[in-house]
Order: C-alpha cells, then sequence, then structure tokens
C-alpha cells in the first residue's frame, strides 16, 4: 500500500512568514502555496507601461498614492494575490513598510495581465476575489485576445467594459488618462 504525503496547509500568518529559500513568489489559496511563474517579457512590458502611465497621472493629480508591483492584496482568510500591478494610497501602505508585502485592505486599481495558463484564474477567481474585498477597478489585460476589460465595481457586482486596439480605455480612477488598448499592446 502505498502512502501520500500532503503539504500542510498554511494560515495566513504562516504565509506571510513563509521562506522556502528560492525567488518563487507565492500566492496563497485557500491555505495552499500556488506558485506564480515568471512574467514574460511582453508581460513585463505591459506592466512597466501601465505603471510609467498611473505614476505620471497620480503626479499630475498630486495625489499620494502609488502604482505598486509584487505585492500581495489578501482577499479573504486564507488566500492572499499577487496582482501584477496595483494602485494603493500611501496611507494604506504605511503599516506594512517594513514587513511582508500584503496589503490587507483593498487596492484602489488592481491589474492581471492575462497568459495562458492564467486565463481562468485572472477572469474568474480574481475576478470574484478582487469585487469580494471591494477593489473598485480591475482591468484584466489579455494580450492573446488583443482586449482591456475594465471591471468597476457597482453595488458589489462587477460591471465590464471591454475595449479594444484604438479605443481609449474609460478608468474611473483615472478618468483623464490618455491611453489605448494598442498603445498598451504594442511592445
Amino acid at each position: 500500500m502505498a502512502t501520500t504525503s500532503t503539504i500542510p496547509k498554511l494560515s495566513f500568518e504562516e504565509y506571510l512568514a513563509y521562506d522556502d529559500g528560492t525567488n518563487n513568489r507565492y500566492e496563497l489559496v485557500d491555505g495552499e502555496l500556488v506558485i506564480m511563474n515568471p512574467p514574460t517579457v511582453r508581460h513585463a512590458l505591459i506592466i512597466r507601461l501601465l505603471n510609467n502611465a498611473f505614476e505620471s497621472e497620480i503626479g499630475r493629480l498630486n495625489l499620494h498614492w502609488v502604482p505598486l508591483q509584487g505585492i500581495g492584496v489578501r482577499t479573504s482568510i486564507k488566500r492572499s494575490r499577487l496582482p501584477d500591478l496595483c494602485v494603493v494610497a500611501m496611507e494604506q501602505i504605511q503599516e506594512y513598510l517594513d514587513e511582508s508585502a500584503v496589503i490587507e485592505s483593498p487596492a484602489l486599481l488592481a491589474v492581471e495581465i492575462v497568459s495562458p495558463e492564467s486565463v481562468t484564474r485572472d477572469y474568474r477567481f480574481k475576478r470574484s476575489e478582487y469585487g469580494a474585498i471591494g477593489i473598485p477597478e480591475y482591468w484584466i489585460v489579455d494580450p492573446a485576445e488583443e482586449k482591456v476589460t475594465v471591471l468597476l465595481l457597482v453595488e458589489g457586482l462587477y460591471e465590464e467594459t471591454e475595449y479594444r486596439g484604438a479605443e481609449k480605455i474609460i478608468s474611473q480612477t483615472f478618468p483623464e488618462l490618455e491611453l489605448t488598448v494598442a498603445q498598451v499592446l504594442k511592445v
């Protein structure tokens, strides 16, 4: 009779302290570690472009916000996601400056860049988790489908608008942003 070993599920606190000695990045899903693959170059360039566009708007409007990459967002008692990019208020992150980079309040905006292995996760699971914790705006950038979907939280549910090609992306968070899907996907 074969025996199977199982990896014990982690609490959120154990996840925050977890270090396997590698540079791997993990999300926590129902207490289980889920490894996040390194981004493709296209993925990284899209993140860079959006980060710069958001930074520019934040500076122009003199807001006390910051776009961040690589920080986690706690989505439930045993879940933490790693958005590709999120925008948070500076006061939101003050208490986390010297701690593991997982915020426990909703970001102002979260962005996911879809890759072949993340389609269901980005369109379905993260959509419901980000909505449940109250992230008011969620962008899904899908290079394969050549579109950007902007989801706005209305009465607890996301309403979505898809943008393609030369269409200007309309953002509630950055209403004066001048950015088209073609610009985002051009790398």
